[in-house]
């Protein structure tokens, strides 16, 4: 499920964007002035859009992009100034806004999340034999390293992240590395 969170420094300029969104279609949970607000708003959503400004009552934007997680997208509004120095690949829009490109601006974070969803969705299964390779290589890790299961599983999908492989190459490779030994 997602929802729509405005964050604004002035609780009735937030209401008068909910206003907008919801006259064009978009269902908005809440309106807070604080990023804490914005946090325990966030907590019954699986992924949503936060639209904020550049600087809360008790934090400004970018803490808020640091500490939600990565289904989050936030849409910035500010000046011009403000929005230019913005961090890279945020998506932002300048004020005055006009209701023609908040809307689009939405459509678009919409389209793209929706996609992303699918694609997360469209993670194939692996087959038995990779599933072996996993298992293999975390009873390798669990033995050598006196690890526990779940503590071998994260090493293998850490290592996988940092190297930019799939787990499956991963496992390979640990396996691969720990006969080499022998």
């Amino acid at each position: 499920m997602r929802g729509i969170i405005i964050a604004l420094p002035k609780l009735d300029d937030g209401k008068k964007i909910r206003r907008i969104l919801e006259q064009n279609g978009f269902e908005v949970y809440s309106v807070c002035i604080t990023g804490a607000a914005v946090f325990q708003s966030a907590e019954h959503f699986e992924e949503g859009i936060v639209i904020s400004g550049y600087r809360l009552s008790d934090m400004y934007y970018t803490q808020l992009v640091e500490s939600l997680p990565d289904t989050f997208r936030i849409l910035l509004i500010g000046s011009a100034k403000t929005v230019s120095g913005s961090a890279a690949g945020l998506i932002a829009l300048t004020t005055p806004l006009k209701v023609y490109d908040l809307v689009n601006t939405l459509q678009m974070i919409e389209t793209s999340m929706k996609k992303q969803r699918q694609n997360r969705k469209k993670a194939r299964k692996r087959t038995e034999q990779e599933e072996n390779y996993i298992k293999n290589a975390k009873r390798i890790l669990m033995e050598r390293n006196h690890l526990t299961e779940e503590e071998a599983y994260r090493y293998l999908q850490k290592t996988s992240m940092d190297t930019g492989t799939n787990m499956v190459e991963t496992a390979q490779m640990v396996i691969t590395l720990i006969y080499d030994e022998i």
